[in-house]
């Protein structure tokens, strides 16, 4: 956890005092004595990850080709490709199993 200065905005640093521990400012002589414990736990907010596949609907109009799904051995599975490389790489070709109760997906 930071601490700034209230007189110059600096970080204030921990040190040792005389009687028990405190917080210093390195360019001013401000000092604050610490008399408890201080915790703080601050979680930041994740951003909301979006599908680059395009989520569901990407997968409503695509053809299916003979794949084992390495999840349930099914044989059938949706397949499209999508350029996620330069464009003197190949294309990346990403399956999704046929089998309703599977839809695992995996790529190529």
């Amino acid at each position: 956890m930071l601490t700034f200065c209230p007189v110059c905005a600096n970080v204030l640093v921990v040190e040792e005092g005389p009687k028990s521990m405190r917080f210093a400012c390195n360019t001013c002589p401000y000092i604050q004595n610490i008399n408890r414990k201080i915790s703080h736990k601050m979680y930041p907010k994740l951003k909301e990850v979006d599908d680059v596949l395009g989520g569901a609907a990407a997968w409503e109009n695509v053809d299916s080709t003979e794949a084992t799904c390495p999840k349930c051995e099914h044989k059938r599975a949706y397949f499209m490709q999508i350029q996620t490389r330069s464009a003197d790489e190949p294309m990346t070709t990403f399956y999704k199993c046929c089998n309703i109760i599977c839809s695992h997906r995996w790529r190529d």
